[in-house]
């Protein structure tokens, strides 16, 4: 079996919490050939847990692209720095595997879109959302019909984010802390939540959204509320509790409501999704929470051979991103803004 030569930009938890395991699964797919981190230590240390020579440990990652022997560079660093080294990646003509969001505002966004015109690389955003079992499976249900047609939904995420600020866990770098990009942890974790709803009911006419604010630097808000009009005619709405946690079971969660029944998911670790019928029957669908990071990496791997598309390209993303802002939009000018249409004038009547 062909492998893929890796190289990595940013060693630190994302990478091996995330991403590690899964290309460590997908042993037969990728082959890390050179690894590069700001804080060369990290680098090193890594380097040496899998046998990789010191010569190809970096601490400038455009010295590593210099290399001729990288088939695909995967990058887990800071929001801030998305920008700057997706651009030499793709101006490089090497092939990228891209955490979300592609840039921190959209004019970035924008110019990556740009740049990938003029450089056709195969570029995968590691979405894991849109490649989580779960939200595959729930669009699968939908699709084939079984609560029939979709009338609206609730979405509640709460995160108690203060509190893991203290623990061995994302919260716990500075730069999520103290953000240096508009939305702080919305833009970064409610990103996932917004791209698994446009997943499932695919584009977006208009957002309406409130938003409590707060004083504390990882979010401007500690509550956001939006109203979402699908452009298939699904309704519904998604909140975002950034400080806090539900204190009651079963959680909010995921509720879909169709003509015929109900989905059901309470958070997605849980490992079942909930069917409801209006005739009185119900199921549960089980699935392996936590897959999406193994997926999304073997869809590259196959797209790379020229055996599938890339399941979120680019062009996918941009409109994720573009959804998070013009929900902070919304908060800040109590307007409703379009998403995937194209018009500038919305009418909530």
């Amino acid at each position: 079996m062909k492998k893929i030569r890796l190289a990595v930009i940013g060693t630190g938890m994302a990478w091996k919490r995330l991403h590690w395991p899964a290309i460590q699964e997908l042993g037969d797919h990728y082959q890390i050939v050179a690894v590069c981190n700001k804080t060369k230590s990290d680098a090193v240390d890594f380097a040496r847990e899998i046998n990789l020579a010191q010569e190809n440990v970096y601490d400038d990652y455009k010295e590593m692209l210099k290399r001729g022997d990288i088939d695909a560079v995967d990058v887990m660093v800071p929001i801030p720095e998305n920008f700057d080294i997706y651009h030499d990646i793709v101006t490089a003509n090497i092939n990228l595997i891209a955490e979300k969001p592609l840039a921190s505002t959209m004019e970035g966004a924008e110019k990556l879109l740009k740049l990938h015109k003029k450089h056709p690389v195969n570029i995968m955003v590691a979405e894991n959302y849109r490649y989580n079992d779960e939200i595959n499976k729930i669009r699968d249900i939908i699709n084939q019909g079984k609560i029939g047609d979709v009338i609206y939904f609730i979405n509640h995420n709460a995160v108690d984010f203060e509190n893991q600020m203290t623990k061995n866990t994302f919260a716990a770098t500075e730069w999520r802390q103290h953000p240096q990009f508009k939305g702080g942890t919305f833009l970064d974790a409610g990103l996932h939540d917004i791209a698994a709803m446009r997943h499932i009911f695919g584009k977006v006419d208009y957002v309406y959204a409130m938003g409590q604010p707060q004083q504390e630097d990882f979010s401007p808000y500690i509550s956001v509320n939006s109203q979402i009009k699908f452009s298939n005619g699904v309704i519904g709405q998604y909140s975002y509790y950034t400080d806090g946690k539900e204190t009651q079971r079963p959680l909010i969660g995921f509720r879909i409501f169709g003509n015929k029944g109900e989905i059901y998911l309470e958070e997605r670790r849980c490992g079942t999704i909930n069917i409801t019928y209006r005739d009185g029957g119900s199921e549960q669908i089980t699935y392996r929470p936590e897959r999406g990071y193994f997926n999304e990496l073997l869809n590259f791997y196959n797209s790379l051979l020229g055996n599938e598309e890339i399941a979120v390209t680019p062009e996918v993303e941009y409109g994720d991103v573009k959804m998070v802002f013009n929900i902070l939009k919304s908060i800040k000018d109590n307007k409703a803004y379009p998403v995937d249409t194209k018009t500038n004038e919305i009418s909530l009547v």
